[in-house]
């Protein structure tokens, strides 16, 4: 497993201590979570920004459309 260190303010680092003691994960834990959440956020709006436009092109504007759309499988 690789290590990453980073900085952090200490007021971030106290929310951090705080929820780590509250949930009972390690500060290394919770930062991990966090980041994987991150990323896989970031790929959605990526996956998003590139998929949208492919459905408005064949009319699927709206959550009904891709309903119908699915509908047709």
């Amino acid at each position: 497993m690789a290590t990453l260190t980073l900085r952090i303010s200490d007021e971030l680092d106290q929310e951090l201590e705080q929820e780590s003691a509250a949930s009972r994960l390690s500060k290394s834990d919770l930062a991990r979570e966090a980041l994987q959440r991150y990323l896989r956020v970031m790929k959605l709006h990526r996956l998003r920004a590139e998929l949208v436009p492919r459905a408005q092109a064949q009319g699927i504007n709206t959550d009904e459309d891709v309903f119908r759309a699915l509908g047709d499988l």
